[in-house]
């Protein structure tokens, strides 16, 4: 994976959800959405962004969650966005 535009916020994870989950990621060799750097980066102001994202792909609604998925996965797809 190519590194991001921001190599300070990808050099200095915080303790924290993120930065196990990207150490386990690289550790298998497999690829992972970049904004998990930012999430590790700055956890207390990033939480919110967390919560918010969970509760609308996940929380109660009309859309099944995978439905929602797949409406993210092709509108990232067609903003040339790799998540």
């Amino acid at each position: 994976m190519e590194p991001m535009f921001l190599p300070g916020v990808e050099r200095n994870a915080q303790p924290g959800p993120y930065r196990d989950l990207i150490q386990m990621m690289r550790a298998k060799g497999a690829e992972y959405p970049q904004i998990w750097h930012m999430f590790a980066f700055l956890p207390q102001a990033t939480q919110h962004l967390s919560r918010f994202t969970e509760e609308i792909m996940r929380g109660p609604a009309p859309l099944t969650p995978g439905i929602r998925e797949l409406i993210a996965a092709y509108t990232s797809y067609r903003n040339d966005c790799p998540f």
